[in-house]
């Protein structure tokens, strides 16, 4: 029987299955927060029909369900699912950049990192800044504490507050941009990863994750730029 000796790095099989079971994690609660992320920009787009349909919105996501469960039931169980798509995204995101870093001598550099794009060679940096935008966009909009107007008031009063000062808006539009690189470069890391691209596909699968981040993020900047140009308010 082998005995696997302190210090001794494991069997390439053990690594190559471990590797692999981070990446699909990586790219399962991915697909969850794309799915999520679908969903509010939808809800977002909803101030456009006003103040009375905004909040209306606002106060549906929070009694979905009822009266056969208590209010925020559904919601609460939405947000634990995120929360745990979120932990398991970062979680698998250290253990590869670990993984990485551990098997790659250093100072050796292959013509693959060479070629990688800006998307991909920011994705960690610009996966912790989103994070962070994540708090502040809770804090600011979903419970009102950095807000101007403050808690106690409407969803589409501190949505517009918010987004009435051009600073505010700048971090936003930073963020959703970082955002956007994310989702372009995780798009087509989540293809490879569960054996949907190939060769042939790569063009195609890279021209939809640019399409679709595209076309997420200008949607979730279209609330913004409206309010801070007087369009909604």
């Amino acid at each position: 029987m082998t005995v696997t000796q302190p210090g001794q790095r494991r069997a390439p099989k053990a690594a190559k299955t471990s590797s692999v079971f981070k990446k699909v994690v990586m790219a399962v609660s991915g697909i969850i927060l794309v799915l999520y992320l679908i969903a509010h920009m939808i809800g977002n787009l909803k101030v456009f029909a006003g103040r009375e349909s905004f909040n209306g919105y606002s106060h549906w996501i929070r009694t979905i369900g009822e009266p056969a469960v208590p209010a925020q039931t559904t919601l609460t169980i939405i947000r634990i699912v995120l929360l745990v798509a979120v932990i398991a995204h970062i979680w698998a995101a250290i253990a590869l950049w670990r993984q990485a870093k551990r098997a790659r001598p250093n100072g050796y550099v292959t013509k693959k990192a060479v070629a990688q794009s800006y998307a991909s060679r920011t994705m960690r940096w610009g996966g912790v800044i989103v994070g962070l935008f994540v708090i502040y966009h809770i804090l600011d909009l979903t419970m009102g504490v950095a807000n101007p107007e403050g808690p106690g008031t409407t969803p589409y009063d501190r949505l517009v507050a918010g987004f009435s000062n051009p600073l505010i808006t700048a971090v936003y539009v930073i963020a959703l941009i970082l955002l956007g690189m994310h989702l372009r470069h995780g798009i087509w890391s989540a293809t490879q990863t569960l054996g949907q691209s190939n060769k042939r596909r790569e063009k195609t699968v890279n021209l939809f994750a640019l399409v679709f981040s595209v076309v997420l993020i200008g949607g979730f900047l279209l609330v913004p730029f409206s309010v801070l140009l007087g369009l909604v308010g």
